[in-house]
């Protein structure tokens, strides 16, 4: 009888066996990229979403690099991962969009959904695209968009003042959110039992996370709080359906599209979209006006030149300091805006905010699917596998940057970029380039001329701090801020 158990347990240790080496050594047509697939179904997972100083390059990427070079394999959140930090083949990756189609983690579709704006394609793309850039493309930020960012800052930085202390992420968050949910859905937090921004703020602390849904856990929270955001969307939807009131607002456009006949949109994808917008603000700028006051504050001569900057447009206006900024002010904030970025035709020079974008890094990370296989660099990038574009390392590059890790806005004195940057991509790169970039640098630029111009303040809280790779930064950024 033990001579059988012992045979079973063979068979049970050499099954196990074949199971960690064939999970650990992939097959492919060709030679695969080195590196380590970590543990089965885990992979690497936690090592990726360990947490890393502010300002680096995450450890994951930077020890892997050291000992397997600028292209290598792992496993991220059950997947097979092919992780790229070579300038030439990301610019490859995001420019052939047949080849390397626009694709994320099954568990972040899981989360996301796999219909929509994030993982649509060609004609779709297009379409998606043309209808988010009626919102905030360049003419409406500027007959529209700009009047509101105006009255919603000014309005949040004199409530932070009336505080003292305040919390930046939180603050910026709430600003923002308050804005945009006004133009998207005509929704007022303040005004409704439903508390969207909560649903939010549930979606977002498991966003990143191990993807186990279980009862308890922050991905099982994470769902739930998209499955309840999206509820208070779709009633809101449904309400303007029925009752064909016009708000002015981004819904009533939604509302007429799915109306069309033969139209690409239909309410699902029409909801969606909106849960995928406010997502895209609600984090992803809070972030970058967080860390813009901190790279202000911790340098004297970046603050002194653009209080100069800001007060000189001050100076100009003809009718003294009450009026509201400019199209042709905010085109002129020279400093507050030295970068080149192409978003549909149009131009707008960005410096402090270009280099606060630069060390953010705020996605650090592009997804692809590889479509076929495909031959880069002598390996060979098997059909089906994840090409993951590790853009932050790019910007910590000193071939490209002249000390990167400082914060230097005058580096981008004179520079112009376009989209196909092989060395910029903080706003993506290729086809898909970020249709918002410009309503996120017109609130930074916002922010910035009212917090400079109108009130004194120093951070009292928060060091360097630390970060997760993704979109998640920790709260603790707090000021005091007194109006002039």
């Amino acid at each position: 009888m033990w001579k059988i158990a012992l045979v079973l347990l063979a068979l049970v240790v050499v099954r196990i066996t074949h199971w960690f080496y064939t999970w650990a050594n992939p097959k492919g047509n060709g030679k695969l990229p080195p590196g380590s697939m970590g543990l089965p179904i885990i992979g690497e997972t936690f090592q990726f979403l360990s947490q890393h100083g502010l300002y680096d390059v995450p450890p994951f990427i930077t020890k892997r690099m050291a000992r397997y070079g600028p292209l290598f394999r792992t496993n991220l959140f059950g997947q097979k991962v092919i992780v790229s930090t070579d300038p030439e083949v990301n610019y490859k990756i995001l420019q052939e969009n047949k080849t390397f189609p626009v694709s994320y983690p099954e568990s972040f579709l899981q989360i996301m959904g796999r219909n929509g704006m994030l993982t649509s394609h060609e004609n779709f793309h297009k379409y998606l695209r043309n209808l988010i850039l009626h919102l905030v493309g360049p003419e409406n930020l500027r007959a529209k968009l700009l009047h509101g960012v105006d009255q919603t800052t000014r309005r949040h930085l004199h409530s932070w003042a009336s505080c003292g202390i305040y919390d930046v992420k939180e603050g910026a968050a709430l600003m923002i959110f308050d804005y945009f949910c006004k133009k998207l859905i005509s929704y007022d937090e303040t005004q409704d039992v439903e508390k969207l921004r909560e649903y939010f703020k549930d979606f977002m602390d498991g966003l990143l996370s191990f993807p186990l849904n279980i009862p308890g856990t922050a991905f099982d929270a994470c769902l739930q709080g998209r499955k309840e955001a999206t509820k208070v969307i779709e009633d809101i939807y449904q309400e303007r359906k029925a009752s064909k009131i016009y708000c002015d607002d981004f819904m009533d456009h939604l509302v007429a599209e799915v109306e069309k006949e033969d139209s690409f949109m239909d309410e699902t994808n029409a909801i969606n979209l909106v849960f995928l917008l406010l997502f895209a603000v609600y984090e992803t700028t809070s972030q970058a006006i967080t860390l813009l006051v901190k790279y202000i504050f911790d340098n004297p001569d970046v603050s002194a030149e653009l209080t100069k900057e800001h007060e000189g447009i001050l100076r100009s206006r003809k009718n003294g300091n009450k009026s509201e900024v400019t199209w042709e002010e905010y085109k002129s904030m020279t400093f507050s805006h030295m970068m080149k970025v192409i978003l549909v035709e149009t131009y707008f020079d960005f410096e402090v905010i270009n280099e606060t974008v630069r060390l953010a890094n705020i996605v650090p990370g592009l997804f692809r699917k590889v479509s076929k296989d495909v031959q880069i660099k002598g390996y060979t990038i098997p059909a089906g596998w994840l090409v993951m574009v590790a853009s932050s390392v790019v910007h910590f590059t000193p071939e490209k940057y002249e000390d990167p890790l400082a914060f230097n806005p005058w580096r981008w004195e004179g520079k112009e970029l376009h989209a196909g940057s092989k060395s910029f991509m903080a706003f993506g790169g290729g086809t898909r380039l970020c249709a918002g970039a410009d309503l996120a640098k017109l609130q930074m630029a916002v922010f910035l001329h009212y917090l400079v111009t109108t009130y004194s303040w120093s951070i009292i809280k928060g060091g360097d701090g630390v970060r997760k790779p993704g979109l998640i930064f920790p709260n603790g950024l707090h000021i005091q801020i007194l109006e002039k």
